[in-house]
């Protein structure tokens, strides 16, 4: 069955008139979110809804209309929206290179499309295929062109926007969204926005700065154009400037991630003077510029410099020897990574003395310079910055670290030293200190290769060392052992990263002693043996530890494990063991008195649990905990004593990606103080067995994507403390107000989104969930129906009244309409020709009654001889393609045997052996003939054996057929059809007469010729 729904709107609304139900959502297909936003992302629309009279349009302030399939624009799309003041379009009709499957598209903008909302402050017009500016309001502050087909500005194309502060141009001439040249921009084509502060005109393939640009400029990008040189004058009257991205514009290739043209001057031109009349200059940014050296005079007059990205460009010799930075004493962020020599790492590196002068800079990045010893010297004009918090040291293949020169930096609160190559505590020699600065080693291409990514974190209680003072990351390197004389002079460092490294000893409680301050201490993706009692104890302020995924010294087989360590760190709050496989060979039980959130997941405590009472108590000894993860343990059932065996005061349960297809719900009166429990990802089936206890304090209840189809009810009446409920990707066919008694009025969040909803007329989900819908996310567009067929995918606004009709009624009225209907079709038509259709039925009927011979009488080989002249080429094409085709294959069962010469004749037999077998095998005899005034050959002798046939067994086999009406008839033709009018037929010359033709030649053949004779003149051959 095919719909052709009303308009969507108009479906909606008399829906509720026609099912009274509660009021619907304001902005349907939309979704209204706070602070008048309304969000029409990813609806795949093709115009711009329509909202409902009723909807309270004074309210809307901002209206996304992302990744859709808008493709026009009319002048009335936004007139109803008088308070607009944000409008995104991006992602409508992508240019042709941004398309994913690189279709042609283009944006018809209707000229009063815009200006019809005076209010206008913020327009998106990015990835859409327009070539010109549209007409836009004078109120507009903000406007995005990025990724479009717009190629030329000039001073026509953003007259009139007195008010626009910020103009986006990005992406609009390069190698993903490719153009014959580049963004023309002419001469004062901006200089009219008077108020203009931001200007973007990155990827456009520029070689020079834009001329007449306007002087209230404070953020200028360029990056990534073809700008080889600048010059004073390209900046001369932006003397407002606060930042300006010059990046990328003379590239080094070796770095690059995307295509790459080589720079023709093989560096960036600077004239000394380029920045020095830009006074107020705060950020600078020169990466990728294939920089060899830093001139002094390029930062003469820039006070106020605070930000200076120096990145992917060639200065790893410059940075040994400059003293550009001794004029820089407001600098507060320095981006230097990635400027290493091509395929060379450095045995040492000594940063230049002129960094002692950055008294304000706070951000240091030095990643990728590839230098394989870090020692007091290399950062010692660094040492006594009053103000450094970050220092950022990666995947600079360093194996020798001292990491006790950190301890003198007065404000360091965050080092990073992931991705290099340490593997323990350096030899500090003298010699080493001392050796040659250009001492090198060359670098293959598998060392230049970005190293693998982790594997994502799941979710966890874990506390972020974004909040801690100091935090040292040692992650990704070669670490095997962890020695005490690492962590010298930090005693003030309070967290420390050590995930993904080979970490395999057993620590005893000696390793971290200089650490007497550290609280969160991450040992994660390791190898770590649990084997001493005392392990960690020398953390007197141990907060947080990280042991998850150390999961080899618990796979293999004998080796127990020593936990009792926990109970010895008395200030030990958040405790991960996840996904070390444990089940066996551990402490019976886990003991704290601080311990208030444990991550369990992904091990095996269903084979703990079956193990009788063994580890029954497992987490009993832990008086305090409030969080539990026993997610992806492979726990099958939960008895009500696993549960009696947890520790009364936990608030959190986690039970998520189990295999639990039955869950004790009365067994919940076991955690008291339970408020939040998961239960997604497992295999339930039906949330009965009793209902949520009384007096259960559970708030939030997720069972999201298991395979509940039925809900008992008032299975969470009496959880009168519910706030939240996750139902969502689940076999639900309907959500009735019954489950949830008084409380679906105090829900805040009810998820029912991705369930197979059946939206049927008398669903009386559709009024609850609008009872409900402040609760319901997603209620516009993410709960869809299921069923039926027809409204499959689609949202469960959108039922077609055509399916709301009681169904008795349905069929009564279908079957008057179509009594009605033939009645006024077939009477007028009978009318009109009823002798010619009578007769048309009646032989029809004829052909399909079954064929009856004598009694006793044996079957033949053929129905039908078809003897024609083979000579005449349309009578044999007429015979082989219409004749055997209709009697052979179109009249299914009652299909006719047909006795053809050239494929039915036995190969040796005589001409005449083969004729009489043929005449004597069939029921009839079929003489199709062009004209009949000349027979001769196999016609003549096929007709006289046929009458010899009438003379002897007195049946008259013969029926003629002849292709040419108008042609001369011979007088036994006009004698035969005297006779026997039926057994003669002529071939149609109107195609619409064919169908007759073809159902009298079957009754002819099917029907013995006695039956046609006219009485008037004879009793027939077979008369008796």
């Amino acid at each position: 069955m095919v719909l052709h729904p009303l308009s969507f709107l108009v479906q909606a609304v008399l829906l509720a008139e026609a099912l009274a139900l509660g009021t619907l959502p304001d902005f349907l297909p939309c979704e209204l979110q706070p602070h008048g936003v309304v969000n029409c992302n990813w609806l795949f629309l093709k115009s711009v809804p329509r909202f409902s009279a009723a909807a309270p349009h004074g309210n809307v302030t901002s209206l996304s209309l992302l990744s859709n399939r808008i493709h026009h624009l009319h002048n009335s799309d936004f007139i109803h929206l008088p308070n607009l003041r944000h409008l995104n379009l991006k992602w409508n009709c992508p240019p042709t290179g941004l398309s994913p499957m690189h279709f042609p598209c283009h944006m018809t903008i209707e000229p009063k499309t815009f200006l019809a909302v005076p209010t206008l402050e913020d327009l998106n017009l990015s990835y859409n295929g327009i070539t010109a500016v549209p007409a836009l309001p004078s109120s507009l502050v903000t406007l995005t062109l990025s990724h479009t087909n717009i190629l030329v500005l000039d001073s026509t194309s953003l007259a009139g926007l007195h008010a626009l502060r910020f103009l986006f141009i990005d992406g609009n001439c390069y190698y993903k969204n490719p153009c014959s040249g580049a963004l023309e921009v002419a001469p004062g084509a901006l200089l009219g926005l008077s108020n203009l502060t931001h200007l973007s005109l990155k990827y456009n393939n520029l070689t020079t700065v834009p001329r007449g640009l306007p002087p209230s400029l404070e953020y200028l990008l360029l990056s990534y154009n073809h700008i080889f040189k600048l010059e004073p004058r390209d900046l001369a009257n932006l003397t407002a400037l606060r930042v300006l991205d010059v990046g990328g514009n003379c590239r080094r290739c070796d770095h690059a991630r995307n295509p790459c043209v080589e720079c023709l001057n093989k560096t960036l031109q600077l004239h000394p003077d380029t920045f020095s009349h830009l006074s107020h200059l705060e950020g600078l940014v020169l990466k990728d510029s294939s920089l060899h050296t830093l001139e002094p005079r390029w930062f003469r007059g820039l006070e106020n410099l605070t930000v200076l990205d120096l990145s992917e460009n060639f200065l790893y010799d410059c940075i040994t020897k400059t003293r550009v930075f001794q004029g820089l004493a407001r600098l507060r962020k320095l981006n230097l990574s990635f400027n290493y020599c091509k395929g060379v790492s450095f045995a040492h590196l000594h940063l230049a003395s002129s960094f002692r002068y950055l008294t304000s800079l706070q951000e240091l990045n030095m990643n990728g310079i590839f230098f394989r010893s870090l020692s007091e010297n290399t950062l010692k004009p660094l040492a006594h910055l009053p103000l450094l918090q970050t220092l950022n040291l990666q995947m600079n293949f360093i194996n020798q670290a001292q990491l006790s020169i950190f301890g003198a930096f007065p404000s360091l609160s965050f080092v990073d030293l992931s991705g290099n190559r340490i593997s323990g505590a350096p030899v500090l020699v003298k010699a080493l200190e001392e050796a040659d600065d250009e001492n090198r080693v060359w670098l293959g291409p598998e060392d230049l290769a970005p190293a693998p990514l982790g594997n994502p974190k799941s979710e966890r209680f874990m506390p972020s060392c974004k909040h801690f003072p100091f935090t040292l990351d040692l992650s990704g390197n070669n670490l095997v052992t962890v020695q005490s004389e690492m962590f010298t002079s930090l005693s003030r460092l309070q967290c420390l990263i050590l995930s993904h490294n080979c970490i395999a000893q057993a620590v005893n409680g000696s390793q971290f002693q200089p650490l007497t301050s550290l609280r969160v201490l991450d040992l994660s993706h390791n190898k770590l043996d649990l084997y001493h009692g005392r392990s960690f104890t020398e953390l007197p302020q141990l907060m947080a530890l990280d042991l998850s995924y150390n999961s080899q010294p618990f796979g293999m087989q004998g080796i127990g494990h020593n936990l009792s360590f926990v109970s010895r760190l008395h200030k030990l709050q958040y405790l991960s063991l996840a996904h070390n496989g444990i089940n066996s060979r551990v402490n019976l039980q886990l003991c704290s008195s601080s311990l208030w959130a444990l991550d369990f997941s992904g091990n095996t405590v269903s084979s703990m649990w079956a193990e009788g009472d063994l580890y029954l108590h497992f987490f009993q000894g832990l008086k305090s905990l409030r969080w539990l993860d026993l997610s992806q343990n492979r726990l099958h059932t939960l008895l009500p004593r696993n549960l009696d065996s947890l520790p009364r005061n936990l608030t959190l349960l986690r039970l998520r990606d189990n295999y639990l297809a039955f869950f004790n719900w009365s067994s919940l009166a076991l955690l008291p103080n339970l408020l939040a429990l998961d239960l997604a990802g497992n295999q339930l089936k039906a949330l009965t067995n009793g209902t949520l206890p009384n007096g259960t304090r559970l708030q939030r209840l997720d069972v999201s994507s298991n395979s509940i189809t039925f809900v008992a009810p008032g299975f969470f009446a009496l959880a009168t403390e519910l706030r939240e409920l996750n139902l969502s990707d689940n076999i639900l066919r309907t959500v009735e107000s019954s489950w949830f008694g008084t409380l679906a009025g105090s829900l805040r969040v009810l998820d029912v989104s991705a369930n197979p909803l059946h939206c049927t007329c008398g669903a009386a989900f559709v009024d609850f969930l609008l009872e409900v819908q402040h609760a319901v996310p997603g209620l516009s567009n993410r709960v869809k129906c299921g069923s039926p067929r027809q409204l499959q995918g689609r949202s469960i606004f959108t039922q077609d009244l055509r399916l709301c009709l009681d169904e008795a009624l349905s069929w009564d009225c279908f079957g008057l309409s179509l009594l009605v209907v033939a009645l006024g079709l077939v009477v007028p038509v009978l009318q009109h020709l009823c002798g010619w259709d009578l007769w048309y039925c009646f032989h029809l009927g004829l052909t399909w009654l079954p064929r009856r011979g004598p009694r006793g009488a044996q079957p033949l080989p053929y129905d039908v001889f078809v003897v024609f002249d083979k000579a005449q080429s349309a009578v044999a094409d007429w015979v082989y393609h219409e004749l055997r085709v209709q009697l052979e294959e179109r009249r299914g069962r009652q299909a006719l045997r047909l006795c053809l010469e050239e494929r039915d004749w036995v190969p040796g037999k005589t001409l005449f052996e083969n004729l009489w077998a043929s005449i004597y095998g069939s029921r009839k005899t079929l003489f199709v003939l062009a004209h009949t005034d000349r027979v001769s050959g196999l016609l003549r002798t096929s007709f006289l054996l046929a009458q010899q046939c009438l003379l002897e067994d007195r049946k008259d086999i013969v029926v003629l057929v002849i292709l040419s009406p108008n042609a001369h008839r011979s007088r036994y033709v006009r004698l035969r059809q005297r006779l026997c009018h039926q057994s003669v037929l002529f071939w149609p010359q109107q195609p619409r007469g064919q169908g007759s033709f073809w159902a009298q030649l079957g009754t002819a053949l099917t029907r013995d010729n006695r039956h046609f004779y006219n009485r008037n003149f004879c009793r027939g051959p077979a008369a008796e």
